[in-house]
């Protein structure tokens, strides 16, 4: 086992006793601190994407609702979700704003992330 700085080294993934580990900071995944494992969505909640113009004078956003995640965390997957549609966007009011309409990219991207999500609208 090597022990340089930024090698990688085995670790723990599963403990009989605390069941599934975070590989970040290897501490169960419910005590995570690091945030690189990302909790499964509770159930019943399901994000909501649609397309808005209102207010914008005729451009049209996707707006995502009900991600149920901190603040903090938001902001951090607005950005992975901007970069995957290659647009701009903002985080207001626990809803993320995503200029252009991308809502087919943005279902299958937030499907392939393991989120419950439907479209709502037109």
């Amino acid at each position: 086992m090597s022990t340089k700085p930024g090698s990688k080294t085995g670790g723990l993934v599963y403990s009989t006793q605390h069941g599934k580990m975070c590989p970040g900071c290897r501490r169960p995944l419910a005590e995570c601190v690091c945030g690189k494992v990302r909790p499964p969505p509770p159930p019943g909640e399901t994000v909501r994407v649609h397309r808005e113009t209102k207010g914008r004078k005729g451009k049209g956003v996707t707006v995502i609702t009900g991600v149920p995640l901190a603040p903090a965390d938001l902001v951090q997957f607005a950005t992975q979700l901007k970069k995957k549609c290659g647009s701009g966007g903002t985080v207001k009011d626990g809803t993320i704003e995503i200029q252009g309409d991308h809502c087919d990219v943005l279902v299958e991207e937030l499907k392939k992330q393991g989120w419950p999500v439907k479209r709502s609208g037109g």
